[in-house]
């Protein structure tokens, strides 16, 4: 045992108590059949709960941790803490990038080497801790090696040594029983077209995620492949903008049925989309995977990785989560940070028990608004004309048929309200 979060007790459910407890968050509570904790499915992001220092555009490091440095002695000292605050949270996932969990080394093999390390000590501690994974990922955006992408770099030498990258954790994934492979890519876009070759590009993010797929294939994964959508920053423009963009490109490259999305909140705000929406179009079009729950400060206008608050919001979302089916690989990963003056340690429990609370409450509102079945009997009701034969037959005609059917027919629309007003009224009963 570490002393880091000495005093400091393993969370329960009780809403009665005056210090950090969880107040909604109960895991055996049943809802639609099955336990909370099989619901949700929380997991804690390595990287910002134990390798983020605390720094801003504006500042550096504000936190000062006893694991922070570059040597294996302190990159295990990291994992002790880390499942430690895993066992005082209760959840059963966490997730991390490789280069949160390892010192870099001066070359490639010494950081295979302190990486492979550092996956041998875990599978003990995610017995004794009984904490799994649900994702592995690569960081192939921090070092400067990638500051012009990593799939996408006009580099060769980059390409490969990202595509060596992206082997290490899928076979680390795959030794660790991860659940999901997840690649985001940080830097796969660009700043200027003035220096970039945007076809280019993007036929090579393409055969890169494919070779991903092909490896999963050969080495055995039966996890899911994601991709995870971001519009912008640090690039001007990423390639995979948003679901709708990501659809496009893996329909170009023969992907759409290998590959799955991983939806967070805050890129699909930087996008310009809901949460809520960025959810329903990943699910109508079979991509749904996992979802990132954060959020961002909307008065910033960036990406600020904040723990979820609005419970409302998170209502929404995990609506539409429960009418894709659920999870099932996938879950709930946390990839949000404490605020830079948060310092102590009690503010990294209490932040992720306070979001494990708030997605508490808005899953069961949501379980509540799809078990009343009010807002799709309205939405029912608002399409029901198409239910008929002959509005079906529309969708099989042409053009010249509809305008011969309008007139003969003396087809006149009338207006009919959307209810909007009244759909909203709805989800404030339960939120």
């Amino acid at each position: 045992m570490t002393n880091f979060f000495q005093n400091i007790e393993p969370l329960r459910f009780d809403p009665g108590r005056t210090g950090t407890a969880f107040r909604h968050y109960n895991p055996d509570e049943v809802v639609m059949g099955k336990r909370m904790e099989e619901h949700l499915r929380f997991a804690v992001a390595y990287w910002h709960s134990f390798a983020w220092p605390g720094g801003d555009l504006f500042g550096g490091q504000t936190f000062e941790r006893p694991w922070f440095g570059d040597t294996m002695e302190l990159a295990r000292l990291k994992a002790d803490v880390a499942f430690e605050m895993f066992d005082l949270l209760g959840v059963p996932y966490f997730c991390w990038h490789d280069a949160d969990i390892r010192p870099e080394g001066t070359t490639f093999a010494e950081s295979r080497r302190n990486f492979e390390e550092i996956i041998d000590y875990f599978p003990a501690k995610m017995e004794r801790h009984k904490t799994k994974l649900l994702w592995g990922t690569a960081n192939l955006f921090s070092h400067r090696r990638f500051m012009s992408g990593a799939a996408t770099n006009p580099d060769p030498d980059v390409f490969a040594w990202s595509a060596a990258t992206v082997k290490l954790c899928m076979d680390a994934t795959h030794k660790l029983d991860g659940e999901n492979y997840v690649l985001w890519g940080g830097r796969e876009g660009y700043e200027t077209l003035l220096n970039t070759d945007l076809k280019r590009e993007r036929q090579q993010a393409g055969r890169f995620l494919q070779m991903a797929v092909e490896y999963k294939y050969k080495i055995g994964f039966r996890g899911a492949i994601l991709v995870e959508p971001k519009p912008q920053e640090p690039s001007k423009h990423q390639y995979d903008f948003d679901v709708a963009t990501v659809y496009g490109f893996l329909r170009e490259f023969g992907l759409e049925d290998e590959v799955q999305m991983n939806i967070e909140q805050g890129h699909a705000i930087l996008a310009g989309h809901s949460f809520e929406h960025e959810l329903a179009l990943a699910s109508s079009l079979g991509l749904f995977g996992s979802i990132d729950m954060n959020r961002n400060d909307y008065q910033s206008g960036w990406d600020t990785d904040q723990f979820p608050n609005n419970v409302p919001e998170v209502a929404l979302a995990y609506y539409e989560v429960l009418k894709a089916g659920g999870f099932t690989t996938g879950g709930t990963n946390f990839d949000a940070k404490l605020r830079r003056q948060s310092l102590d340690p009690e503010d990294l429990i209490a932040a992720h028990a306070g979001a494990m609370d708030v997605c508490a409450r808005g899953f069961k509102a949501a379980a509540a608004m799809l078990q009343d079945g009010t807002l799709e009997a309205m939405r029912d009701e608002r399409y029901a004309g198409w239910n008929a034969a002959s509005s079906k037959a529309l969708l099989s005609s042409d053009l010249e048929a509809i305008a011969a059917l309008v007139e003969a027919d003396g087809i006149d629309p009338r207006p009919r309200s959307g209810r909007q007003e009244i759909s909203e009224n709805v989800v404030n009963r339960f939120v």
